[in-house]
């Protein structure tokens, strides 16, 4: 299991390097986009979605700021984490699955 994680995260570092050196527009691929690599549950055998380790690459066409590792307290729900981006991408929905409200992931 670890050498195909580490196979895939090289995988994933591959693909933000790739869209990083590919123009689009005023900026590059991976500017104006928004990934995220992870999975959805914290600890897979028991199916719980709580502590949750993701990675969020992308500039999100400038609605995202980079280079940080941020922790949320631990009873976070995923689903604010998706509430936040849908917004972003300017969907406005009140609420998503378990969310309990947006995240800060801008600044």
């Amino acid at each position: 299991m670890e050498k195909i994680n580490a196979y895939h995260v090289t995988q994933f570092a591959y693909l933000l390097n790739k869209m990083r050196s590919t123009s689009d527009g005023d900026g590059t691929l991976l500017d104006h986009a928004t990934l995220i690599y992870g999975t959805g549950m914290g600890e897979c055998n028991a199916h719980d979605p709580r502590n949750i380790p993701l990675l969020l690459a992308g500039g999100g066409a400038g609605t995202l700021k980079g280079g940080r590792h941020i922790r949320y307290p631990k009873e976070t729900p995923l689903a604010n984490l998706h509430l936040t981006l849908l917004e972003n991408f300017g969907v406005k929905w009140d609420r998503i699955g378990d969310s309990t409200g947006r995240l800060s992931i801008t600044g």
